[in-house]
């Protein structure tokens, strides 16, 4: 019998890469509050990659501490532009001025994912990413926001790569998974080591 895994996290991209990956896995909410955390890190000097870091962290110890001998799998991810920090936008009119900062200019996407078992992190690893913008038009960037509405609203940077946000980019650097939030490649190995996946 394989060794039982959750996913600390209800993200629809993160669930769905996991789905599409075959790993079997339970979904549950952290329960953390991130704001208040990613303003205690950034208050303290952490670059946006080390604030990733530690959120996936904080996530993954915290349900594993009530799922004794499960893996319990901590993710979280950061946008960097100028070497500032962003944070999820909440309205449409903030979507479209995120990305009118972010049109014809690279940013990166920090990705980390933290393993935990029994209160502890065995395993943790950070992937950056690079994403160039093209020089998108303001009649392109109404029919996206039309198109995409409320689901560009789940992602820091108001895409969805995996939609219709692809259209949004002239290059990306870096690995797929890690863009839609959940470096995969490393994480498939770790569960396989430890039991939980098949050899």
């Amino acid at each position: 019998m394989s060794v039982p895994i959750i996913l600390a996290s209800k993200s629809a991209a993160r669930r769905s890469v996991l789905d599409g990956a075959g790993v079997p896995y339970e979904a549950v909410g952290a329960g953390v509050d991130e704001e208040a955390a990613k303003a205690s890190l950034t208050a303290e000097g952490a670059r946006p990659r080390e604030v990733a870091d530690a959120l996936a962290e904080l996530k993954a110890i915290k349900v594993s501490r009530a799922w004794p001998g499960v893996l319990v799998i901590g993710a979280d991810q950061t946008l960097e532009h100028h070497r500032r920090l962003y944070d999820k936008v909440d309205t449409i009119e903030a979507a479209r001025e995120r990305l009118k900062a972010l049109r014809g200019e690279a940013h990166k996407l920090h990705s980390a994912v933290v393993v935990a078992r029994d209160g502890e992190p065995i395993w943790r690893e950070v992937v950056s990413c690079t994403l160039t913008m093209r020089n998108f038009s303001d009649a392109f960037l109404e029919d996206y926001l039309a198109r995409d509405g409320e689901k560009s609203l789940g992602s820091v940077g108001c895409y969805r790569l995996e939609g219709p946000g692809a259209q949004l980019f002239d290059r990306i650097e870096g690995d797929y998974f890690a863009i839609l939030g959940l470096p995969l490649w490393g994480l498939l190995d770790l569960l396989r080591r430890h039991g939980a996946l098949p050899e």
